[in-house]
């Protein structure tokens, strides 16, 4: 099996650099790919980011396991209800099922206002960052995600109140799942306690 992480918008790939580590010393290789870095040289939207993290997911010979973070946790699941033969498992952490359009449009008011050198350190550029998430803002995988019977595993972090009812939502539609809140974290549970979510990734590939 291929376990691949994937970053959330506004995260890069090294921030999965504690996970992988750890998991590496209990005998679990994984990858985290920079999903800008994938999409380099095109105008950024979430089909452009989403047809190259495709082309890396069709690359490998085995099945995966997908665990993802926010817009990670969207692009695993996109990718397993277009192939559901190749996942063995999937973990969304902090997924919207739909993007609340109040949050966005505030979101993007406060990204114009924001230095260039922020998102820079991202690898890519203001414009291209406003672009993907506005892109986003019609989705609601919801009604697909209900044919999938996969293994998966819905993470939220305990403070993370704005994605606590997409994590019930999806464990209430999503047959195979199992419901987990983390102690002691917000939306971004690999930053926030990296140590319990190495803990429940380690037990939950096991059992698969």
């Amino acid at each position: 099996m291929k376990n691949i992480l994937i970053h959330g918008l506004g995260q890069i790939s090294k921030d999965w650099d504690t996970i992988k580590n750890e998991l590496e010393t209990r005998g679990i290789s994984s990858v985290a790919p920079d999903l800008f870095d994938l999409a380099k040289g095109k105008e950024l939207d979430y089909n452009t980011v989403y047809q190259a993290f495709s082309r890396l997911c069709d690359s490998h010979q085995d099945r995966l396991n997908l665990c993802g973070l926010s817009l990670g946790g969207l692009l695993a699941l996109n990718y397993a209800i277009e192939h559901p033969k190749k996942i063995n498992s999937l973990v969304l952490i902090g997924t919207p099922f739909e993007i609340p359009k109040g949050l966005l449009k505030f979101q993007n008011i406060v990204f114009r206002f924001m230095p260039k050198a922020v998102f820079q350190n991202m690898g890519v550029s203001k414009k291209d960052f406003i672009r993907l998430s506005k892109s986003m803002v019609d989705f609601n995988f919801m009604d697909s995600a209900t044919a999938l019977d996969c293994p998966a595993l819905i993470l939220c972090g305990a403070k993370d109140k704005t994605n606590m009812g997409s994590a019930k939502r999806f464990h209430e539609a999503m047959k195979n799942s199992k419901l987990v809140v983390v102690d002691d974290s917000g939306h971004e549970v690999n930053k926030d306690n990296p140590n319990e979510l190495v803990s429940i990734l380690q037990d939950f590939w096991a059992e698969r």
